[in-house]
């Protein structure tokens, strides 16, 4: 088979494409660059240029053609100016997913089959299967990467059928130290190189400075919500370990036992709403402690960026007021604010990778869903109603913010089934 695989200049991209070239397929490498400008990059100069060129030499250590594509342009329409709608309306975006879904098996994806590929590999840590069904159709999978630690399934959560029957992941089934041990054995002039951070294709960035390029500084109060230490104790370590304790949308502790597989409990409309209710204060609700530079730059959960001193334990933003410029935060990992037991996506943010296992409205299912990165998967029931999707956590969930992505999978084969946008 004669395959592209989208070379970054990173060890995982080297090593997909030393595997598929070992396996004996027609290997070319495909380098894009996305972005130009280093404003509010950490580093300050173009990370790209570094990366192109650990690519090319890879590129010629395994004796494959190198090409290159620019697609600046329609990374910042589908990407960047996406992130800065988002934080303009205080949503937290993700970009990496956003950039695999209209970018790396989108626009990359259309270029690499220009030069007359079957498939496209990445470096993601994640699986693919498929198989046939009764009625002769083709369904791809899915699948989380057998090392834990790395398995990068998540960001691949907005794909369709369509782009996932062009796709390999190569090293899915390996881990990330055997992947140096092959790269460094190899020769390969990636197999000592940094992982990348940040935005996907930007890089480490001061997300103030970066976002001040469209979206302007207006300064705001930093309002603290204080709690009792028995509206914090359901929210303690071993509490939620214990999953014995939910909370509703003012706080309030519900005692419950855990769900056994396969269970759920049947809430009215109304009561799904309210749990999935962001919390909501005013200034009454608390004191003036601060200062900020704009809600926008702020995201649920965040901790840094807000300089306030004078706390036993780090304070955290448990809510934004974009329309009154307002940031809440509270006091330690356990302030009830930072948790919610449940969310909200909208029918035109529902998506479904396996599409033959769409949920009909009235129905309910269980699920394991993560709604950030490395974050492990909690149990959690699927409603589908009228209005939306509603998921219900079995356990209070930190940090959930409009915006996000949600992701839902299968238990035991931890195949990623579907995903949507949190509304809130």
């Amino acid at each position: 088979m004669k395959i592209a695989v989208g070379l970054s200049g990173g060890v995982d991209s080297s090593v997909a494409a030393l595997l598929l070239k070992n396996a004996g397929h027609d290997v070319v490498a495909l380098f894009m660059q996305n972005w130009h400008d280093t404003t509010g990059t950490l580093h300050g100069d173009c990370e790209w240029e570094e990366d192109k060129f650990v690519a090319e030499m890879v590129a010629k250590k395994l004796g494959i053609p190198f090409h290159f594509v620019d697609l600046s342009g329609i990374y910042r329409q589908k990407v960047v100016d996406y992130m800065f709608s988002e934080y303009e309306k205080g949503r937290t975006p993700n970009p990496d997913v956003l950039c695999n879904r209209e970018i790396k098996f989108d626009a990359f994806l259309k270029c690499a089959l220009e030069l007359g590929v079957d498939y496209v590999a990445t470096g993601h840590y994640c699986k693919k299967d498929e198989f046939v069904n009764e009625k002769g159709e083709k369904i791809y999978r899915i699948l989380a990467g057998d090392d834990k630690n790395k398995d990068q399934s998540y960001f691949l959560c907005q794909l369709s059928q369509e782009q996932l029957s062009k796709a390999l992941f190569p090293i899915g089934d390996i881990d990330k130290p055997e992947v140096r041990r092959l790269a460094k054995e190899a020769g390969l002039p990636s197999a000592e190189k940094k992982d990348s951070q940040g935005i996907c294709f930007v890089g480490k960035v001061d997300l103030p400075v970066f976002l001040q390029q469209k979206l302007k500084p207006k300064e705001g109060d930093v309002i603290e919500i204080f709690a009792t230490e028995d509206e914090r104790a359901p929210y303690t370590a071993s509490a939620l370990k214990a999953g014995e304790c939910v909370a509703d949308l003012q706080g309030n502790v519900v005692a419950h036992s855990n769900l056994l597989d396969g269970e759920y409990t049947d809430y009215t409309p109304d009561e799904l709403a309210l749990l999935a209710a962001p919390h909501t204060y005013t200034p009454a609700d608390g004191k003036k402690i601060g200062k900020h530079t704009g809600a926008q730059f702020y995201t649920i959960g965040q901790r840094k960026g807000l300089n306030i001193g004078g706390h036993k334990e780090s304070i955290f933003i448990i809510s934004i007021d974009i329309e009154n410029n307002n940031i809440y935060v509270g006091e330690g990992h356990s302030h009830p604010g930072l948790y919610r037991k449940g969310l909200k996506i909208e029918n035109p943010e529902i998506h479904w990778i396996r599409e033959d296992l769409q949920m009909e409205v009235g129905e309910r299912r269980r699920y394991l869903v993560r709604i950030r990165y490395r974050q492990p998967l909690q149990q959690a029931t699927l409603y589908r109603e009228e209005d939306g999707l509603y998921i219900v956590f079995d356990k209070p969930q930190r940090g959930i913010s409009a915006g996000q992505f949600a992701a839902w999978y299968t238990p035991g084969e931890e195949e990623m089934i579907g995903s949507g946008v949190i509304s809130r």
